[in-house]
C-alpha cells in the first residue's frame, strides 16, 4: 500500500500566502450558481486525501461534508479536525465571548463544557463522509498548554470514548507527554488511537518523539515547517508557516514513511507549511521520493517559483480541461485556516 500525501487544508484564499495564483488560477469570477472552478475537485486530481481545519472552527454541516463527498474520487480519504470545544476550550471561550461579549462567569464556563449533543451534532456533521467510506481519520489537535496531568489524561480517555468507533489519531505538543511516554502509549493505545508524529520548531518544552507506529491500524505525521523565527511572534499566523523543506530534509520522513506502511494498515503524511502552496510542493516532493506517481496538472506559475518541482510534475494546466473555466467562482465553503 502506498502513503497517503496530502496538505493540511486545500482552500487558502487571502493573505501574503494565498495558493491563488500558485496553485489555483489567479482570477476569480463573483458569479454564483456557475458550473465554474472547483478547488476540491482540482487539489483531488492531484492527492488522495486531505486534513480539514474548518471542522476545527465550526461544528461540521452534513450538508457542506455531503458535498465534499460527492466533489472527490471514490479513493480519496478526508481527516477531519475535532471541533475546537474538544481539544482547545480556552479559544472556545475567547470565540463565545467576542461573539457574545459580557457572557463571562458561569454561565461561559458551561457552555465550553463538552456534552453529549457537541458529540452528537459533530458525528451527525461528518456522517456523510462516514457513509461514503472517505473517513481516514479524526484528529484531535491539542494545544502545547495540554499537559499530562491526572485531569487531562482522564479528559483524553473520556474524548477517545465518545469516539470510539471512528480512527482518531491523537496530537500532543508538550514535553510531559514524552516523559511520560510509557503512560501515554498505554492510554492511546487502549482506544486503538494514533500518536500523531509531529516536525516543527523545537523549544524546551516541545514533545520529543521517535519515529514508531504505536499502533497496526495506520500510522499519522504532520509536518509543520521548521520557521522558529514567526513561530510565536509573527504579523499574521499565516507566516509561521513560511517555510520550504530541501529535498534532504524530506527524506528523513519519506524513509520514515516507507518503513511505517510495513507495519500499519495505513499511513497519512500531511504537509502544513501552507504559506503560498508550500505545502503542496513538499507534498509533491514526498510523492517524488517515495516513488508514487505525481498525478494532475500545474500552473507554469507554482513551477517557475518553485524549480524543485520541475521534473516532477506533469505538464501545464490548462484552461478548458475536465470542464473547468479557466476563472474560479467563489463556493460557499470556510476559508481554511491552519491552526498549526
Amino acid at each position: 500500500m502506498s502513503v497517503h500525501v496530502g496538505t493540511s487544508g486545500w482552500s487558502y484564499r487571502s493573505g501574503k500566502g494565498t495558493w491563488n495564483g500558485v496553485f489555483y488560477p489567479a482570477t476569480r469570477s463573483k458569479r454564483r450558481g456557475t458550473a465554474g472552478f472547483d478547488e476540491l475537485r482540482f487539489y483531488a486530481e492531484h492527492f488522495d486525501t486531505v486534513e480539514v481545519n474548518t471542522t476545527f472552527y465550526g461544528q461540521p454541516r452534513a450538508e457542506v461534508t455531503a458535498g465534499w463527498a460527492a466533489r472527490t474520487p471514490a479513493r480519496f480519504s478526508f481527516a477531519l479536525k475535532l471541533y475546537q470545544k474538544f481539544t482547545h476550550p480556552k479559544m472556545f471561550r475567547e470565540a463565545a465571548l467576542t461573539s457574545a461579549p459580557g457572557s463571562e462567569g458561569v454561565l461561559l464556563d458551561l457552555l465550553a463544557e463538552v456534552t453529549r449533543s457537541d458529540v452528537d451534532d459533530f458525528r451527525g456533521g461528518i456522517e456523510p463522509i462516514a457513509r461514503a467510506g472517505k473517513l481516514g481519520s479524526l484528529l484531535a489537535q491539542f494545544p502545547p498548554s495540554f499537559t499530562s496531568t491526572p485531569a487531562s489524561r482522564d479528559y483524553l480517555a473520556r474524548l477517545l470514548r465518545l469516539f470510539g468507533d471512528y480512527p482518531v489519531a491523537v496530537e500532543l505538543r508538550h514535553r510531559s507527554w514524552s516523559d511520560g511516554v510509557g503512560d501515554t502509549l498505554q492510554l492511546l493505545n487502549a482506544f486503538q488511537a494514533a500518536w500523531v508524529h509531529i516536525d516543527e520548531p523545537k523549544f524546551p518544552f516541545s514533545i520529543r518523539q521517535n519515529a514508531l507506529p504505536n499502533v497496526t491500524g495506520f500510522y499519522y505525521m504532520r509536518l509543520h515547517g521548521r520557521n522558529a523565527a514567526a513561530w510565536w511572534r509573527h504579523e499574521r499566523a499565516e507566516d509561521r508557516y513560511n517555510y520550504l523543506y530541501s529535498a534532504a530534509e524530506l527524506k528523513e520522513f519519506s524513509e520514515t514513511a516507507a518503513a511505517a506502511k510495513a507495519l500499519v494498515k495505513k499511513v497519512y503524511l500531511y504537509t502544513n507549511n501552507h504559506f503560498a502552496a508550500r505545502s503542496v510542493v513538499n507534498a509533491v516532493m514526498l510523492k517524488a521520493q517515495l516513488g508514487d506517481p505525481i498525478e494532475g496538472e500545474y500552473l507554469p506559475e507554482i513551477v517557475d517559483r518553485y524549480p524543485e518541482i520541475r521534473d516532477l510534475v506533469a505538464k501545464p494546466w490548462k484552461s478548458g480541461r475536465s470542464g473547468r473555466s479557466g476563472k474560479v467562482d467563489e463556493v460557499d465553503e470556510v476559508q481554511e485556516v491552519s491552526l498549526m
